[in-house]
């Protein structure tokens, strides 16, 4: 019997965003004859073996990225943390050369991973940041992302080239030295006719302590808010929990499937601006209302773009009430927007000799 190509799917852990838009790439390579084998680390790799039981799964180092209680300090602490997070790639790619040898993986797809990548393979680089933006010092951070990406032999943007798009200047570069492919907006989600649960949806995702920072805030406002509410803290345990508070139904986690039904069964969702969380938002056609994580220029970008393109309104995470979610009804959501790249075609990156 001929054995399937192996492809490492690495996705970096920094939330779950990286690994959730991970999965219609790992079933697609499952549908296409292939046997992914998943490399990451905490909530990212311990999601992704709850959704994929049935691949192995491997451990990668930690880059150290942590967020600050004030988010004006987190771009300091980043810089600060840059000679951990760069000795990190370098034992990644030490441990990827490992598991190239142990497991005979014919292809590497990252997910924002820079030192997910060999030589000797063919090996893809997925981003929908070509652009990090870091306020005054996004001159030096986008060259520097761009020089790592330019080792991969292909970038694969989760977007459209063209407008209307979703991710705007953070995954449309002029430079034309990068070898892009515009594969479309990845979404785990589908849209299904359902009948309407709750009145309000909210998913939190991220790292400490930014997460709790908003669970706590949260929790205050809905004591002013009467509407059926689901609220699900983001946190991924070994077992799922289920809390009923007055008009709150409070779960720690959600597998995909039980997502999917929650988001379409939601009349409007409250969440970070992630671009993982945009893409899931325009797959499904819904209201939403954001509030970036403080500090996360590119989540404060993304937020402001949609409301500026009447979409999808936000606020900041110290001034947001509850009665603000009532500004959404004067957007537009957030729609579907088709790409044109069909799997197939992508893969034949791994058939090249």
């Amino acid at each position: 019997m001929l054995q399937r190509k192996r492809i490492l799917v690495a996705p970096l852990n920094w939330g779950l965003g990286h690994a959730t838009r991970c999965i219609p790439v790992i079933e697609a390579l499952e549908n296409h004859g292939y046997e992914p084998i998943i490399a990451s680390d905490g909530m990212a790799l311990a999601f992704l073996k709850k959704e994929f039981p049935h691949l192995t799964a491997i451990e990668l180092p930690h880059y150290h990225i942590e967020y600050t209680k004030k988010g004006i300090f987190f771009k300091m602490k980043i810089f600060r943390l840059l000679p951990r997070m760069l000795k990190a790639v370098r034992e990644e790619k030490r441990a990827v050369r490992q598991i190239i040898k142990d497991h005979n993986i014919g292809g590497i797809i990252s997910d924002n991973r820079l030192g997910a990548r060999s030589k000797a393979i063919p090996c893809a680089f997925i981003t929908h940041q070509l652009n990090v933006l870091t306020g005054t010092t996004t001159w030096i951070t986008t060259p520097l992302h761009q020089r790592f990406i330019k080792k991969y032999n292909e970038c694969w943007i989760p977007d459209v080239e063209y407008s209307p798009n979703l991710s705007g200047k953070l995954g449309h570069s002029y430079d034309n030295y990068l070898k892009l492919k515009y594969i479309g907006p990845l979404s785990r989600l589908h849209k299904k006719p359902v009948a309407k649960k709750y009145d309000l949806m909210i998913i939190l995702s991220g790292t400490e302590p930014e997460r709790s920072l908003l669970e706590q805030k949260l929790k205050q406002e809905l004591v002013n808010f009467t509407g059926k509410t689901l609220f699900i803290r983001g946190v991924i345990e070994e077992e799922g929990t289920i809390i009923e508070e007055g008009n709150v139904t409070y779960y720690n986690f959600m597998n995909s499937a039980a997502l999917e039904q929650a988001f379409n069964e939601s009349e409007m969702i409250l969440c970070r601006s992630g671009y993982s969380t945009i893409m899931d938002l325009a797959q499904l056609g819904k209201k939403a209302f954001f509030i970036p994580t403080p500090g996360r220029y590119e989540q404060e970008y993304l937020a402001k773009k949609l409301k500026k393109s009447g979409l999808v309104p936000y606020a900041t995470q110290n001034d947001f009430k509850i009665n603000d979610l009532h500004k959404a009804d004067h957007y537009k959501g957030l729609k579907h927007i088709a790409g044109d790249m069909k799997w197939k075609d992508l893969f034949c990156l791994f058939e090249c000799k």
